[in-house]
């Protein structure tokens, strides 16, 4: 695998795992094995595994429940040719919430997508992680890549104390500084001026959102630790605010 200035595969496989809110999943047909794809709304767990909410009454969640292999596609949605964007195909298990990670999930799905908050606690609906055993990136003529999780994956073992603290800077942040939100999606991202909202922390970066515009912004350098987190922060807006 060879990484160029304009093609890191591997950032480019976190990017589209942290951006991306819909995806085509794919599952084996209860019974028959006969594959079957369905559009679903995607999260992302801090390591960025991917987290659904998905209905008991769908054919896709049975699926899962007689066979828990499944590929997820999230692809860029570039403008003009779909085919030039790029894609990762992620295969994996998809795997039940368990009690002791549950209300991470919910927490980190309706981060996500606040509107599923209507009907999260419907009985029929549960929450699944996605722990991929590879990844297949596509990113343009001659940029096809096999990638490992741990390639793609963010290292959460060191990360407690800041995972524990993320939903009280996530909040802190959207209350008292979207101003700075605002900077970092303008001047160190490029995108246009809107109600951006942090979304989600990590080790390696924050995710940002706007309707249905979802961006990353990365870390020069890994935190795992909430005072780490608000230097990180500060400096980043110091650094938007001088561009």
């Amino acid at each position: 695998m060879q990484t160029t200035a304009d093609f890191d595969p591997q950032n480019l496989a976190k990017s589209l795992l942290r951006r991306r809110r819909q995806g085509a999943l794919a599952t084996l047909m209860a019974g028959i094995g006969d594959p079957y794809c369905s559009l679903v709304n995607v999260a992302s767990h801090p390591d960025g595994s991917p987290i659904l909410l998905i209905s008991r009454l769908a054919l896709h969640t049975r699926n899962v429940l007689a066979d828990p292999r499944v590929s997820l596609m999230l692809d860029e949605r570039a403008a003009g040719d779909p085919l030039e964007g790029a894609r990762i195909m992620l295969a994996g298990r998809a795997e039940g919430a368990g009690t002791d990670e549950l209300d991470n999930l919910r927490r980190r799905y309706l981060n996500a997508h606040p509107s599923a908050q209507a009907f999260a606690n419907f009985k029929d609906f549960s929450f699944f992680r996605i722990r991929p055993s590879g990844a297949h990136l596509v990113a343009g003529f001659g940029r096809i890549v096999d990638l490992r999780p741990d390639q793609f994956l963010t290292d959460i073992a060191d990360a407690t104390a800041l995972l524990e603290a993320e939903q009280g800077a996530i909040e802190h942040m959207n209350a008292d500084h979207r101003e700075a939100m605002n900077l970092y999606a303008t001047r160190l991202l490029g995108a246009e001026g809107a109600d951006w909202r942090c979304t989600g922390c990590d080790p390696e970066g924050i995710d940002l959102q706007a309707g249905d515009t979802a961006l990353r912004l990365n870390f020069p350098e890994k935190v795992t630790a909430p005072g780490e987190l608000r230097k990180m922060l500060v400096a980043l807006a110091n650094e938007a605010r001088a561009n």
